[in-house]
């Protein structure tokens, strides 16, 4: 039953993934079908995220209150409902609404996907293997997400794009009914509505100033308004939080060596590899000549052989330690992408498979940095250190996109090259950044998730001192 239940629970979070990676593919169809402005595709995704964002911290909080089971349920139906009305829109307007509301049931279902998972798997080496599997999905969904998205776009109405999600979203659904029982004692109980409208505001703010920047100025009033308000309601919440009889986020946490270097390791990455994601579709297509299906099928065997490490990588990181697992794998993908910067624009794709290999082998040892986070969590608070640790990611990312894409646009504007070659040359120094941020995660990951001889004692006993106390919920 609890494998059936982490089916159920995958499956929810590769729809989510799967929608990101398909609907990438298709913006250029539905910008002519909908005949929208450059503006109005942005918000098509920025909508998205922003919700997505802004809410992951509620809904990791309303995991712990309520019940992970109920809280991924109500997200699962959300986000169901929102694909099946973006499959449906008949205009800009109401696919961006259809697209807000599908953050709603993605902040809802991904933190509570971590902590289900943490529920059902007491153990840590099957919770640790249960992660791999659900970390492997969504490698699998970046395999498959930019095929289907070609495909959909080339031969479908842009609507299935959205769509899709609907028969997977109702079997799982059901699955999860039937199979999802973890234990649940509740610890909390109360809302602790200011912490949850303080974080709300703060993330939607700072994701709002990042994602419109560039666009509007970043010293421009409302930009410089949305920091101003993300710095006030970020003082605010902690000092709400600190005098909250149930916090939604103790404070203490962040004193704990393996979450905070857990958080900052995941950042780091994140800040390098979104930074070049989007560019890198853009170079296999207008640099070195890939028609969109090809450039989408570059990315397969990354994705596979990234999802076949990540299930095998709890053994890994039980014979060398969770630090050096995770730190070989920042090694090998900042590699990857400092070398990716040695391609040159009459290179195939035998020149690129090689280090999009290294990549996905270093990107499936990251596997056991999720697990030490979550793993390390006192009872009831999985819930929001799940939402806490995607937030990290998310963040993280849109800081990278920001940054690295300003650093490309400025290297690109001031080359005396022609558009190709100035794109190739700003592309390539944007990697060797990317690639230097992401090795500085190293020294990071062998501190923070170094394995003492008595924690190492305490892991091997937990599953013998821990009591699963409680019903379902």
């Amino acid at each position: 039953m609890r494998w059936w239940a982490l089916v159920a629970v995958t499956l929810g979070t590769f729809m989510t993934y799967l929608d990101n990676n398909v609907g990438n593919v298709a913006l250029p169809t539905i910008q002519r079908e909908l005949g929208l402005t450059i503006s109005g595709l942005e918000w098509i995704v920025s909508s998205y995220i922003l919700v997505f964002a802004g809410l992951m911290l509620v809904g990791g909080r309303l995991a712990d209150l309520y019940g992970a089971r109920r809280v991924f349920l109500a997200g699962l139906t959300v986000f169901t409902l929102a694909s099946l009305a973006a499959g449906l829109a008949g205009s800009g307007g109401a696919l961006i609404a259809a697209r807000a509301v599908q953050g709603v049931g993605a902040a809802l279902l991904t933190p509570t996907a971590l902590t289900l998972i943490t529920q059902i798997f007491p153990d840590p080496a099957e919770r640790g293997r249960a992660v791999g599997v659900w970390s492997a999905a969504g490698a699998l969904s970046m395999a498959l997400g930019p095929l289907a998205g070609g495909f959909i776009s080339e031969h479908l109405h842009w609507g299935w794009i959205y769509l899709i999600n609907v028969p997977i979203g109702v079997v799982t659904f059901g699955l999860a009914t039937w199979a999802v029982r973890p234990a649940f004692t509740r610890v909390r109980h109360r809302i602790d509505v200011p912490g949850l409208a303080l974080s709300a505001l703060a993330l939607f703010a700072l994701t709002y100033g990042l994602i419109e920047g560039e666009a509007a100025g970043w010293t421009s009033p409302e930009i410089l308004a949305a920091f101003g308000v993300f710095a006030a309601a970020a003082v605010a919440f902690v000092l709400v939080e600190r005098r909250a009889a149930e916090p939604m986020i103790a404070m203490s946490l962040f004193g704990a060596r393996v979450f905070t270097g857990g958080l900052l390791t995941m950042g780091v990455w994140s800040f390098g590899v979104f930074g070049i994601y989007f560019f890198s579709a853009l170079w296999l297509q207008n640099v070195l000549g890939f028609s969109p299906t090809e450039a989408g099928s570059a990315f397969v065997p990354m994705a596979l052989l990234m999802g076949v490490v990540a299930i095998l990588s709890q053994r890994i990181s039980a014979r060398f330690g969770i630090g050096r697992t995770v730190a070989v794998g920042m090694a090998l993908m900042g590699t990857a992408i400092y070398l990716l910067s040695g391609v040159g624009a009459d290179a195939g794709y035998a020149d690129v498979l090689p280090w999009f290999l290294l990549y996905g082998l270093g990107g499936g040892l990251l596997v056991p940095l999720t697990a030490a986070v979550l793993g390390g969590m006192p009872r009831g608070r999985a819930g929001v250190a799940s939402g806490v640790l995607n937030v990290s990611r998310e963040v993280f990312g849109l800081l990278g996109i920001t940054a690295l894409g300003a650093i490309m646009s400025a290297r690109q504007s001031g080359s005396a090259k022609g558009p190709l070659l100035a794109f190739l040359d700003a592309y390539q120094f944007t990697l060797i950044v990317a690639g230097v941020v992401v090795l500085a995660a190293i020294p990071v990951a062998l501190y923070s998730l170094r394995t003492t001889r008595q924690e190492a004692e305490q892991a091997a006993v937990e599953p013998q001192a821990t009591a699963t106390v409680g019903s379902s919920n």
